[in-house]
């Protein structure tokens, strides 16, 4: 699936599954595997693929010998946060460099800049929506006055 940078994430749908387990649930010492990851995290087996094949995961472990990949807390706390962003609407584009910039110390700074630029945008749109929300009340109250008559 090619994907336009200036576009949002697209919203992938997730598997029919029971809450995912909490952050502080003990993964097992070998680490989940991919579809336990996906069940676990709510996500569907695609959608996890796809956010791997769109380099948004920060590289799970392989078991050796098997080459199968395996999830740790640090990848399902990752995979919880990439679903944050993507809920939040935030463009592929800042997703895949706040990830890229996540896979190394000392760039906090540089993802600070992220979440601050997204903190504006989000900022922006609570207060249009206030305004629409607003104009809402005020149509309410005018047909509210209307039956009164």
């Amino acid at each position: 699936m090619t994907i336009d940078p200036h576009e949002t994430i697209p919203v992938l749908e997730t598997a029919p599954t029971p809450e995912p387990a909490p952050e502080t649930a003990p993964l097992a010492l070998g680490g989940l595997s991919f579809g336990e990851a996906a069940a676990v995290s709510g996500l569907t087996p695609e959608a996890l693929r796809y956010y791997e094949n769109e380099g948004l995961t920060l590289n799970p472990s392989e078991t050796p010998g098997r080459g199968r990949r395996r999830y740790f807390e640090r990848d399902m706390s990752w995979i919880r946060a990439l679903m944050m962003l993507r809920r939040k609407g935030m463009r592929l584009r800042d997703v895949r460099a706040f990830t890229d910039l996540s896979r190394d110390a000392g760039t906090e700074p540089e993802r600070l800049t992220i979440l601050q630029t997204r903190h504006a945008k989000l900022t922006d749109k609570i207060a249009d929506l206030q305004a629409q929300l607003v104009v809402v009340e005020n149509k309410m109250d005018f047909y509210r006055g209307a039956g009164e008559q």
